[in-house]
C-alpha cells in the first residue's frame, strides 16, 4: 500500500523547532516522514533525526524515501514512543552517547493525529467510510485488540470509554446496543459497529455535521492503543532527552490529548507544585521549561482549505531551561 500523509502545520513546526546544521532531533510520530525529511534537509550530514512509529507501513515508506533521497542522517525505530529513552539507548547511544548522558537533543516533535494512509487502509478499521475489519491497532505494541474490546468487555467498561475517551453523549445507549447485538453474532467489521451505533442514537444525532460514529471510533482507538497513557509516559522522557534550549512541540487533535500536554507544560514551568494550603514548599520541584506559546497555535485558513483535518490541530511548544 502506498503510504500517503499530509503533514499538519509543517511550517509552524519548523519555525518553532529551528533546525540548524549539526542539530539532533526526534520525530516521535514518523507517519509520512514529512517532519523527519524536512528536518533532515536543514540539519545536514552532521545532524541526526530519530524517527519513531508503531506502524510498520510508516517505517517501510520512510525507508524507501530515505533510499531515494540518499539520506544518511536519519535513524528509524519501529516502536512505541512511550519507550522513548530505551529507543534512544538502543538506536543511538552506542554511536553517539558516552555513558548515560542522553540529553543531547535540540528538539522533539509529536504529531498525535492519524495519518491519511491509516484512514485509507482497508485492512484496518480506523475509518467508518469503508467496511473494514474492526482493527484500530497502530502496530505490534497495541495493548488490546479492538474486536476483543467490543465483543468481550462489560457494559460499564464500554460506557466509560465512550464517555471518557470519546465524550459521547449516548455512551450508555450505544454500549447497551453492543451488548445486545453481540449476543446474536460477533461484531467484526466497521459497518457492523456503525449499524449498532446508528440503531442506538436519536435520528437528529445522525444529521449533524460530524459523523455520529466519530466519537465511538475515537474512543475505541484510544483504548486499543492506550494512547493517553503513552503520551503521559513519553512527555517526561522527551524533556529529559532535551538539552538546555531544546524545544518540545506537540500537535494534538482532541481535547483529551491537549489537556495532558497543557497540564504537563504547566507543571514543569513551575518551581513549586504543592497544594495551595501548604504554606512552605514540601515538593522541591524545580521548573524545567518555559512555555513558548501560552495559547495553542491553530492551523492557518489556507492550510485548512487544503487539508481539512488540520482544522482541529492544536500546537503547543515549550523550551527546556
Amino acid at each position: 500500500m502506498k503510504y500517503e500523509h499530509t503533514p499538519v502545520m509543517l511550517k509552524e513546526i519548523i519555525n518553532y523547532l529551528q533546525p540548524v546544521s549539526g542539530a539532533y532531533f526526534i520525530d516521535c510520530t514518523l507517519g509520512g516522514a514529512s517532519y523527519t525529511l524536512k528536518i533532515s534537509d536543514l540539519i545536514g550530514e552532521k545532524g541526526l533525526v530519530l524517527g519513531i512509529d508503531m506502524d510498520k507501513n510508516a517505517i517501510e515508506n520512510a525507508q524507501k524515501q530515505i533510499g531515494i533521497k540518499k539520506k544518511n542522517n536519519i535513524i528509524l525505530a519501529h516502536d512505541n514512543f512511550s519507550n522513548l529513552k530505551s529507543i534512544v539507548s538502543e538506536k543511538i547511544s552506542k554511536k553517539l552517547i558516552s555513558g548515560e548522558q542522553y540529553n543531547i537533543f535540540d528538539g522533539v516533535v509529536f504529531d498525535l493525529g492519524l495519518s491519511s494512509a491509516q484512514l485509507a487502509d482497508r485492512s484496518r478499521g480506523f475509518s467508518f467510510q469503508n467496511d473494514t475489519p474492526l482493527d484500530m491497532a497502530f502496530g505490534f505494541s497495541a495493548k488490546k485488540k479492538t474486536r476483543d474490546i467490543v465483543n468481550k468487555s462489560k457494559i460499564d467498561y464500554l460506557k466509560n470509554i465512550f464517555r471518557e475517551y470519546g465524550e459521547e453523549k449516548y455512551a450508555y445507549s450505544i454500549a447497551r446496543g453492543i451488548i445486545k447485538a453481540r449476543k446474536e453474532k460477533e461484531i467484526n467489521t466497521t459497518y457492523d459497529l456503525i449499524k449498532i451505533i446508528s440503531d442506538n442514537v436519536p435520528s437528529f444525532y445522525k444529521n449533524k455535521k460530524i459523523h455520529f460514529a466519530t466519537k465511538v471510533f475515537q474512543a475505541l482507538r484510544i483504548a486499543t492503543n492506550d494512547e493517553l497513557q503513552n503520551i503521559k509516559d513519553a512527555l517526561p522522557q522527551a524533556l529529559d532527552l532535551l538539552k538546555v534550549g531544546g524545544r518540545i512541540a506537540v500537535v494534538s487533535f482532541h481535547s483529551l490529548e491537549d489537556r495532558i500536554v497543557k497540564q504537563f507544560f504547566k507543571k514543569e514551568s513551575k518551581d513549586c507544585i504543592c497544594p495551595p494550603e501548604v504554606p512552605i514548599c514540601q515538593c522541591g520541584h524545580k521548573k524545567q521549561i518555559k512555555i513558548i506559546n501560552k495559547k495553542p497555535l491553530k492551523a492557518e485558513e489556507e492550510e485548512i482549505k487544503i487539508n481539512p483535518r488540520s482544522r482541529s490541530a492544536l500546537l503547543r511548544v515549550a523550551e527546556k531551561i
